[in-house]
């Protein structure tokens, strides 16, 4: 029963007066609502625009500025953030801690972005690093799982993970690796697939062991994408020769421990990227068996193979949603 059905009970039963049955009404019809995303999605924002603007200044300004001072100002904004950050922040948990104050987050992130801004312009202009550009990027890959998890922060995290796909020599985007256009190198198809497994090992560790839990997800999604897609082309490259099937052992085990453990977490978000890709490997194979097929029947099996594997994809998925809603 909703709280108008209920208003509605007490009027018709005269516990409620019809004066005092309008003022709820009214006062239900206008009830609150949370700007919390939006006003943290405005902070995040002008974080970053503060961070262009500082970055569109110092390039027009340079030779006014001068490097020294540019470095100067940059390492001022890290170093006074992060002394603010310090200064407020609550003792170190396993579990999640709370941001002290709203501006503490945003903060935080202003000190990151600008650690990596200064880090980045000492190794371009002064070499710091040599032509070890490997410890360029380990060194505040570093600092960043550091600050991630000393203060407990998800996007600090995410940075980190992407530095150490950097410091691998990859990219942890998604898009880049399908736009990469360089999967017939196994060199990288392998580097792809070790970072893939490290960062789904980080989320089980971080499950297993009760450090961090909520930082589970971060891994788990990164990773999950970045080994199906690592699996997924290491079987398009190794497809003439005998370890193609290989892959595609590896694609399905893989995806079969994940459902089970997205199952076990309740999580539709995995099951449902489980299943994609899934699909998505069982697709390639049936066509490249239906390929060799030259006249019009290959094309009707494939036709009507992906009528009914769609038909079958979107009820399971519509069923798994609900069973896993009501439990």
């Amino acid at each position: 029963m909703t709280n108008a059905d209920l208003y509605e009970t007490l009027k018709e039963e005269g516990t409620l007066s019809p004066e005092s049955y309008e003022k709820l009404c009214e006062k239900q019809g206008n009830t609150l609502f949370s700007l919390h995303w939006e006003l943290k999605t405005l902070l995040y924002l002008g974080v970053m625009m503060l961070s262009t603007g500082l970055g569109v200044l110092i390039y027009k300004n340079i030779d006014t500025i001068g490097h020294q001072g540019i470095l100067a100002l940059i390492a001022a904004i890290s170093g006074g953030c992060f002394y603010y950050c310090f200064k407020h922040k609550k003792p170190f948990s396993k579990e999640l801690v709370k941001a002290p104050n709203a501006m503490f987050d945003y903060l935080l992130l202003l000190a990151s972005l600008s650690f990596l801004t200064f880090t980045g312009y000492l190794q371009f202009q002064y070499q710091v690093f040599g032509t070890n550009y490997g410890l360029a990027t380990f060194i505040p890959m570093v600092v960043l799982f550091y600050v991630a998890y000393e203060f407990d922060h998800l996007g600090i995290l995410s940075m980190a993970i992407a530095n150490l796909a950097v410091w691998m020599g990859v990219s942890v985007t998604p898009s880049r690796l399908l736009s990469n256009g360089n999967f017939d190198n196994q060199t990288v198809i392998y580097t792809y697939l070790g970072l893939g497994f490290i960062l789904l090992l980080a989320g089980f560790l971080t499950d297993r062991y009760d450090f961090k839990k909520h930082f589970r997800f971060s891994y788990l999604h990164f990773g999950t994408h970045i080994s199906f897609i690592a699996l997924l082309f290491g079987y398009f490259n190794a497809y003439e020769s005998k370890l193609a099937v290989l892959w595609l052992l590896v694609l399905f085990a893989l995806a079969f421990y994940l459902y089970l453990d997205a199952l076990r977490h309740q999580s539709f978000y995995f099951v449902l990227l489980v299943i994609l890709y899934s699909y998505l490997a069982v697709s390639i194979l049936v066509f490249r068996m239906l390929d060799g097929i030259n006249n019009m029947g290959g094309l009707y099996l494939l036709c009507f193979y992906f009528i009914i594997s769609a038909t079958v994809l979107i009820l399971r998925i519509v069923r798994l949603n609900k069973q896993m809603k009501a439990s």
